[in-house]
């Protein structure tokens, strides 16, 4: 008998990428690669390449535990994932990182952006607008992890520093601000008051490439000067900062490692975040067919350009393991060391958040117990390491603050052509939406942003007559 020529390894719910429509689709395994293959009656056959690591792939499926829930829902069950958000009770994830958008305007028209931000769009949320979407976040979490102030671009709000006052004064624990650093670059005071909100906050700057060209086809300008320009501003202040990095396949993916490397160079700098473009907002000279980058070509791009991190070190996170991958390490005295390949991950698994088991080479351990052990005095933040990390164990380390940490993290945000309804609903990343609702970043882009819920009306339409027609 004839075979085929891949082995079928689970079946899930995806959509079509042109309606929308939701499709099954097979998840299979081929020439060391793992893809979606799925079927629209109107459209046909899509072919989508989702993983390039077949043992990393099976490895996520290992890396879940008990869903942590928010204690209210916003909307009823009524046509199903992901049509109904959110959060609907169908979620299997609470909310680990909320966006409140509170403008769309941007000092920026980027050819890439989610959400179709530019110097002409003119709508800015008013403190009112803004207080009730993130006291709807707090009654969904009652004590929120981490809000990000974002747009457009936020540093341009008029009322941007009481928007921060605002935050400060509901139960987050931490609060970063989504910004493409123009601002930051060319007024010193205004980095220097950022600094008044620290501990417990942080910016969330864009920092994609070196290369002019690079910048220009994601950004539409220049940004080199005005990176160099804010990173100083934010190191003189101290301000904790992440670089995050869009990146498209063969554009800027070849300075993964020299990114991180430049990142650990930085006083200011916590970590690096590599978030692969997601096919949604406006997407010029964005080939979705020869540009994207998966999850795991992103991790291995991290191994084998950087110094620190090997295979164990970039592990799946647990709350949304199909499309969250972390490292951390510690900065001390010049030297990094990097912790997550050190624990075991049933540690993480289990939920004990009291325990950290070191691999048993005892020059290892030594060496961690010694970083564990010096004495600092950090300007920015008297939290100890046990507060900070993020899915990680609690340890005893009440010396190593948030500025001796450093983090990378892939995130990546499922799009209409990866789109996998199982691991959707392990988001955890949202988009607090001006109604009150609190919606997936994958499916707010999709379907729940401006002109695109015409769409989903659509669909929740022919949901509805199919319904009648059986009735």
């Amino acid at each position: 008998m004839p075979n085929r020529s891949y082995l079928f390894y689970e079946l899930t719910n995806s959509i079509c990428s042109k309606c929308l429509r939701k499709v099954e689709a097979k998840i299979i395994l081929e020439n060391d690669c793992v893809y979606m293959v799925k079927h629209c009656h109107e459209h046909g056959r899509e072919r989508v390449l989702i993983s390039t690591d077949i043992e990393y792939y099976k490895k996520c499926r290992e890396f879940i535990k008990p869903s942590e829930m928010p204690y209210r829902f916003n909307t009823p069950i009524k046509y199903g994932c992901p049509y109904d958000c959110g959060i609907c009770p169908d979620h299997e994830q609470h909310s680990c990182l909320t966006l409140i958008e509170v403008t769309d305007q941007c000092n920026l028209q980027c050819p890439i952006c989610y959400a179709e931000s530019s110097p002409q769009k003119k709508r800015w949320r008013s403190l009112e607008e803004i207080e009730f979407m993130l006291d709807s976040l707090v009654k969904n979490e009652h004590e929120v992890d981490i809000v990000q102030i974002s747009g457009g671009e936020p540093t341009i709000h008029p009322q941007f520093f009481d928007i921060l006052d605002l935050a400060k004064t509901k139960p987050i624990k931490h609060i970063m601000v989504n910004t493409n650093g123009l601002r930051i670059a060319q007024d010193r005071s205004f980095a220097k008051r950022l600094a008044e909100y620290l501990p417990g906050f942080e910016l969330y700057l864009q920092f994609d490439s070196f290369e002019k060209e690079a910048l220009k086809e994601l950004r539409g300008v220049d940004l080199r000067e005005t990176r160099r320009k804010a990173i100083e501003h934010l190191n003189e202040f101290n301000i904790s900062t992440t670089l995050v990095v869009t990146l498209k396949k063969g554009l800027n993916d070849q300075e993964v490692g020299k990114i991180i490397e430049y990142g650990l160079s930085q006083k200011a700098v916590r970590g690096v975040t590599f978030q692969p473009i997601q096919a949604a907002g406006r997407l010029e000279d964005f080939d979705p067919a020869t540009d994207r980058l998966t999850l795991s070509e992103v991790r291995q791009m991290i191994i084998d350009q950087s110094d620190v991190f090997n295979s164990e070190d970039i592990i799946p996170v647990p709350c949304h393991p199909d499309c969250l991958a972390m490292g951390y390490a510690l900065k001390t005295n010049g030297k990094v060391t990097p912790l997550t390949g050190m624990i075991d991950p049933k540690v993480l698994l289990e939920g004990e958040r009291n325990t950290i088991v070191f691999e048993q080479d005892e020059e290892i351990k030594d060496k961690i117990f010694k970083l564990f052990s010096l004495n600092h005095s950090p300007l920015s933040s008297s939290m100890s390491l046990k507060d900070l990390l993020c899915c990680l164990p609690k340890v005893s380390a009440p010396n190593i603050s948030y500025d001796n940490v450093f983090r990378v993290i892939i995130m990546q945000f499922l799009d209409a052509y990866n789109f996998d309804i199982r691991s959707v609903k392990k988001s955890c990343v949202h988009i607090a939406h001006p109604d009150g609702k609190i919606i997936p970043f994958d499916t707010y882009n999709l379907f729940y942003r401006d002109d695109k819920v015409k769409r989903l009306e659509e669909i929740r339409a022919e949901m509805t007559g199919v319904n009648h027609e059986r009735v």
